[in-house]
């Protein structure tokens, strides 16, 4: 059983790119979260480096731009997301050169460098839609797990220092386990909550569902409480169980194949028998769970383009795009294979 990473409870930075002074916050949060994850030699600076190009990148081309920084969520590395509102790239192709630029006197190294020192890159883009971008830097040799991706976004309320959601992973034999928390209310109470529900989930995250949330009504009963949803991902099904807010929706072929959300109750307070949902799972599926911090209508017409992102840009995606500011927002997406 592959473990989470040993810093996946430290919250996403989330860096506004609206000034220039901000790329320096973008390069500053990468290396502090690149120190906190024990990144070795220069790494830290490296990851302050592509921190620093992207944020650079959407100050002078993009509109309402946004950097997310955060340990990887499986294995040990920094994640670092932008993504922004347009106007997209015309020639990306031209654009992932290195040392091409549309600004005069400009470094000019861009894309091209951000793709040549990452560990793992990826990047969408439409026009009059945005562009995303994702860049892993990792710690060479070490073993991650091949059969799925998964992607992740967790921010506090604004003006919160202390986040009530939290999200977790597990690769459970043939099958992967996540966990979305929302912890009731805001602040430090709702935090331990959600990571009470947190270590209560790693103790044996192999357990059926039901198991496993009847578990965490044991560990959160001296807390708030807390909502949550237990998703397993095996080679030709989807499980999902939950309790309270947290909603679920699996994806396939462009399209919104199914939307979930849990039984009534709070979990650490008052749960009712926990009941599995089994769904067949379509090749190339994907499934994103999110606490209310997220609005749900994303779900009811989203484009073609939002559906098919790779698990880390959809999660930053929904983040940035239907995020709601006075809540806790925790984004789970996990591509089947």
């Amino acid at each position: 059983m592959s473990q989470p990473s040993s810093c996946t409870e430290a919250l996403t930075d989330e860096i506004r790119i609206d000034h220039e002074s901000a790329v320096h916050l973008a390069a500053t949060a990468a290396r502090d979260c690149a120190r906190r994850c024990a990144l070795p030699g220069a790494m830290p600076d490296q990851a302050a480096v592509l921190a620093s190009e992207l944020a650079s990148n959407l100050v002078k081309h993009a509109v309402d731009g946004t950097v997310y920084v955060q340990p990887q969520r499986v294995g040990t590395g920094v994640e670092i997301i932008a993504v922004d509102r347009g106007p997209g790239i015309r020639d990306l192709d031209r654009s992932m050169a290195d040392g091409y630029t549309t600004t005069a006197g400009s470094l000019g190294a861009g894309l091209g460098a951000v793709r040549r020192i990452a560990t793992e890159f990826s990047i969408r883009t439409r026009l009059g839609f945005g562009t995303l971008v994702c860049a892993r830097l990792s710690v060479s040799g070490e073993p991650r797990p091949a059969r799925r991706d998964v992607g992740s976004v967790c921010l506090p309320a604004m003006g919160e220092r202390h986040c009530g959601d939290a999200c977790d992973v597990a690769d459970t034999g043939d099958s992967l386990t996540g966990l979305v928390v929302d912890g009731l209310g805001h602040g430090v109470p709702a935090a331990e909550a959600a990571r009470s529900a947190v270590r209560s989930f790693r103790t044996a995250p192999d357990r059926p569902l039901g198991d496993i949330l009847t578990s965490l009504h044991r560990s959160l009963r001296h807390t708030r409480g807390a909502a949550a949803g237990v998703l397993r991902l095996h080679p030709d099904r989807a499980e999902y169980c939950g309790v309270g807010n947290i909603r679920g929706v699996l994806l396939a072929g462009g399209e919104v194949l199914h939307r979930m959300t849990g039984q009534p109750g709070i979990i650490g307070w008052n749960v009712p028998t926990p009941r599995t949902r089994t769904f067949p799972l379509p090749p190339g599926a994907a499934f994103v769970l999110h606490s209310d911090g997220v609005e749900s209508r994303w779900s009811h017409s989203p484009p073609a383009f939002l559906l098919r992102l790779p698990p880390p840009l959809l999660a930053a995606s929904l983040a940035h795009g239907h995020r709601r500011s006075r809540d806790d927002a925790t984004v789970l997406t996990v591509h089947a294979a």
